[in-house]
């Protein structure tokens, strides 16, 4: 599982995070949900102990980040939103010089079974750089997992995807869900967090303003919103249920617009500002 208590962090004068208190269980996927700047970044870092908070604790399987460095690795994986393959190798390659940098036990049998949990036996020998942008990105997550992580952090897993290889990103993760891997993931996509996450926390400004279900954190803000232009302007309102949206959509003239209410929209109501 994954804690933290009044965790901060501070570079010079601006406070990247404050005050985070948190608690992920065991198994479950969690989002970090925000747009740049909010903080999401900070938290990985600090969680993956590549930053030092400036203050407060957090924990990884019990084991403390700071203090205990060498036994947090031994228990995550992290897969980066920048793609850091080799791409003169093969996807066999990759692997295989990874797993021996971690000295993963029946380090060839590993590599087959990840290579077609992530559908990609029949490319196993071919040259990376030639794979598709979706087939790379699969290949980074089979990195990632090859030491058996308990906790593995996904940075922004579907960034500059097309939505077919998004929705594949989405069932292997899906797939690790359901083996009893703790995730967390980063997002600016509210589908995806809406897809694969079973709570979210909403990131902004490095605090911490909202956690819970995305339907839950939906019902905070009403079930629909009326979507209408009034001077060159589009203007949200966001009501209870479709009988109080028609009501306000026959107040409007014309383009009016219902539907339903997503997480961005409780971002929008609970930020003033709109996920970029």
């Amino acid at each position: 599982m994954i804690r933290t208590e009044g965790l901060t962090k501070y570079y010079r004068q601006v406070t990247a995070l404050a005050d985070l208190n948190l608690e992920v269980a065991t198994g479950e996927v969690f989002g970090l949900l925000g747009p740049n700047g909010a903080g999401k970044t900070t938290t990985i870092k600090i969680l993956t102990t590549l930053a030092k908070p400036s203050a407060g604790r957090a924990f990884i399987q019990g084991y403390d980040v700071v203090s205990q460095p060498l036994a947090v690795k031994r228990c995550i994986a992290v897969c980066p939103q920048e793609i850091n393959l080799d791409k003169e190798l093969t996807a066999y390659e990759n692997l295989l010089i990874y797993g021996k940098l971690y000295r993963v036990p029946d380090l060839k049998k590993r590599l087959w079974e990840l290579l077609e949990i992530g559908e990609l036996v029949d490319r196993a020998h071919d040259l990376v750089k030639i794979f598709s942008g979706g087939q790379q990105r699969r290949l980074l997550i089979l990195r990632a997992l090859l030491s058996r992580p308990q906790v593995l952090f996904l940075d922004e897993p579907t960034v500059g995807l097309d939505p077919q290889i998004r929705r594949q990103i989405w069932e292997m993760i899906q797939q690790l869900h359901q083996q009893g891997i703790t995730i967390m993931v980063t997002t600016h996509y509210i589908e995806e967090a809406e897809k694969l996450c079973g709570r979210v926390g909403i990131l902004n400004r490095g605090r911490l303003i909202a956690v819970d279900t995305p339907t839950a954190l939906v019902q905070l803000v009403g079930g629909y919103v009326v979507e209408s232009h009034d001077n060159g302007r589009r203007h949200y309102d966001l009501v209870r249920d479709k009988n109080e949206a028609y009501a306000l959509a026959q107040r409007h003239h014309d383009d009016v617009t219902i539907r339903q209410s997503n997480l961005e929209d409780v971002f929008i109501q609970l930020t003033g500002e709109r996920l970029q």
